[in-house]
């Protein structure tokens, strides 16, 4: 426990530390007053002439005294900083300094608002939870594959995968609690609880607990001390329906990869869902908006075809990035270039969406043969009927290529915001 740390500059505990001393003086004060008071009003046994120390000359005892105030308040913050203050705010950090520094930094950062669903969203959450504590995840409900899809089938609950994720993301609790949400059965009878997660159960019995979808998914978020706020698009149970360029129509959001015939269009049934009411407000306050990363046609386009929330991003004054993939996703976007992905969102829900679109640029890693690596436009501006700013990064995972890496990702969309936030139109390669 370093006690000098508690003065660093943005911990705001200097002016109460100032305060708690100021009334300790205030006190000390009415006590020195009342006992000069007795002083010359009670006569007072000759042994109090040892007892306050007269026979020291008044200089000495004033040193005396200020001295052994300041060494018993300094060993009471000690004391204190160790032992109450250690065991409410320390979790496995080195000290309860850097988490209360940690977390006021981060309470003061801009409030960002993802979009998205999947394992690039929570990708993307990851990196953010350490540039800003005020983070909004806005989550697709047409997921109706795997756990997620027999929980909402079997007990009539929105889909906890792509939710569990995100709680998982950013989490701040022991990694032994990460692991446990995370755990999935595989043995048993494949009609009891092989392929569920916990993390799936968990959410589906805290709703069937509390009643309410929602604050399950508060309640949720709490045990696992997650920073920032987690947010269906909708609270409908929505089906994701896609056309497709041979005219087949498929349904299901878990069955439209599965055709490798390409998508001429996804939609929602029923058509216009209501938009939940803080997923509006989230991103109607929001100083940065992110699109992606994600499945473009199963992950994105599903919370932007909930007409509010589209109506919601192109009112907000946030600045607006979309985000694209880094390679191409199987059955789903093969083939595709990021104008194909910009165009895609654009014919779904119109103009303004986006002001600018981030590219990853490194090409050079190895990716599985299924997986084709999406190559930046040339130039700076793509046109789509309006002309979009392209920014160029090297965003890739070094280990898994095909995914973004989350401190990469963060560490440039937060770049970009600074400075689009400071007006400034300058476009330069990410770094």
């Amino acid at each position: 426990m370093r006690l000098p740390a508690w003065f660093r500059p943005g911990l705001g505990v200097k002016r109460w530390l100032a305060l708690l001393l100021f009334g300790i003086l205030a006190i000390s004060l009415g006590l020195g007053y009342l006992l000069r008071q007795l002083y010359d009003t009670v006569e007072v046994p000759w042994y109090f002439y040892y007892l306050t120390l007269q026979f020291i000359p008044r200089e000495g005892r004033i040193l005396l005294f200020l001295g052994l105030g300041l060494v018993l308040v300094s060993l009471a913050l000690w004391q204190l900083n160790r032992s109450v203050i250690g065991a409410l705010l320390l979790t496995g950090r080195p000290d309860a300094v850097s988490l209360v520094y940690q977390r006021r930094q981060l309470a003061r950062g801009p409030r960002v608002v993802a979009i998205g669903g999947g394992t690039g969203l929570s990708t993307l959450l990851r990196g953010l939870k350490e540039h800003t504590g005020n983070l909004s995840a806005i989550v697709t409900v047409a997921d109706d594959g795997g756990s997620s899809g027999r929980l909402r089938r079997e007990l009539g609950v929105l889909p906890p995968g792509d939710f569990r994720q995100c709680i998982v993301a950013l989490a701040d609790a022991e990694p032994l609690m990460k692991e446990l949400f995370e755990h999935r059965f595989e043995n048993g009878d494949p009609s009891s609880l092989a392929g569920h997660s916990f993390g799936n159960l968990f959410i589906s019995a805290m709703a069937g607990v509390t009643g309410d979808f929602e604050r399950a998914l508060r309640e949720s978020a709490r045990v696992l001390a997650v920073r920032g706020e987690i947010l269906p698009s909708t609270l409908s149970d929505v089906v994701l329906w896609a056309d497709l360029v041979d005219e087949v129509q498929v349904e299901g959001e878990s069955q439209i990869p599965q055709s490798g015939i390409p998508i001429a269009r996804v939609y929602l049934r029923p058509e216009d869902p209501p938009a939940y009411a803080e997923a509006l407000r989230a991103i109607l306050e929001a100083d940065l908006i992110l699109i992606g990363p994600g499945s473009l046609y199963t992950s994105i386009l599903p919370n932007l075809l909930v007409p509010d929330i589209a109506r919601a991003v192109r009112a907000s004054r946030a600045i607006k990035v979309y985000i694209c993939n880094t390679a191409t996703q199987p059955g789903e976007t093969d083939g595709y270039s990021v104008m194909d992905h910009v165009r895609a969102l654009i014919e779904h829900v119109g103009h303004q969406i986006f002001d600018l679109v981030l590219v990853n640029d490194n090409l050079d890693a190895e990716f599985p043969a299924d997986w084709r690596p999406i190559p930046p436009p040339p130039g700076d501006l793509i046109s789509v009927g309006a002309r979009v700013p392209v920014l160029h990064a090297d965003l890739i995972d070094r280990q898994r290529p095909w995914r973004h890496d989350s401190a990469r990702l963060a560490q440039t969309v937060m770049q970009i915001y600074y400075e689009q936030s400071g007006k400034s139109v300058k476009r330069q390669r990410f770094k």
